[in-house]
């Protein structure tokens, strides 16, 4: 797969417009929605938020990293499981069969190939809801923080499902700034998960660009990229799906958040 490596460098990510074909979409959006109308919350709802990461106090979202797990906007109270969830992950390109086909089609496989991943291996999913009127904000942040591995190596795939744009929290992106350190490491630790600062030194001073995508486009994110995304306020879903992936030959950390002792990675075949 030809890809501008040098824009890569340069800039920390990329805008591959039309990648995805739409039946692709629609199948990938057809089985969510199968997925949510079989799931029966119980009267306990796991909140996502990167806001407060009070998420990372419950087994449910510890335990997910292996399975398939729902988890609700924190502006959702009281509303349907259809229209409140915040996303649905972290295992679906192994757990589910449509996921797990669209996540292993070669196209990925090669672009995975020509970003530098010797080894690639496919580490978390998640399915992104950004609901209509609540989706949440999703503050700056690195991959790498919460995918550690020596050296760095997480890599991001995020394809829109829907048309992404500044209205209903497209994707925004600091270009070069994965040129900068690791700033923060989110870890398991004996007293729970723990959020370790390495770096005080401030994101750089950059003006953000929104990547607007429509649909069926997919966007490369370097793992030391930070990015970020607005609020959903708008009356459209900005539906997308995020697969991480790591390279075979780094060492992926011990006390990661996302640990899969019963289900070993795979790579594409």
């Amino acid at each position: 797969m030809k890809v501008d490596l040098d824009a890569y460098d340069r800039d920390g990510f990329l805008v591959l417009r039309d990648f995805l074909p739409s039946a692709d979409c629609d199948a990938l959006q057809a089985r969510a929605a199968e997925l949510v109308a079989g799931f029966d919350p119980g009267p306990a709802r796991t909140v996502f938020s990167t806001r407060d990461q009070g998420h990372a106090r419950d087994a449910y979202f510890l335990g997910s990293g292996g399975a398939v797990g729902f988890f609700f906007e924190e502006a959702a109270a009281g509303q349907p499981v259809a229209v409140a969830l915040n996303k649905i992950g972290h295992a679906l390109h192994d757990l589910d069969p449509v996921f797990d086909r669209i996540s292993r089609q070669s196209r990925l496989a090669g672009l995975a190939a020509a970003v530098g991943l010797q080894q690639p291996l496919l580490l978390q999913s998640m399915y992104l809801f950004k609901q209509p009127h609540i989706g949440g904000e999703v503050g700056w942040h690195q991959d790498a923080t919460y995918l550690y591995t020596r050296p760095s190596s997480v890599t991001g795939f995020w394809i829109a499902l829907d048309d992404a744009d500044r209205d209903n929290g497209c994707l925004m992106v600091l270009p070069g700034g994965h040129r900068g350190t690791l700033r923060k490491r989110f870890r398991r630790a004996v007293a729970g998960m723990v959020l370790d600062t390495l770096d005080e030194t401030s994101w750089p001073a950059i003006t953000p660009v929104a990547l607007e995508a429509p649909r069926g486009t997919l966007v490369v994110l370097h793992g030391l990229l930070p990015h970020a995304s607005a609020a959903n306020r708008s009356a459209r879903p900005r539906h997308a799906y995020a697969l991480h992936l790591i390279d075979g030959r780094a060492e992926y950390a011990a006390d990661n958040w996302l640990q899969r002792p019963h289900l070993p990675l795979r790579g594409f075949s």
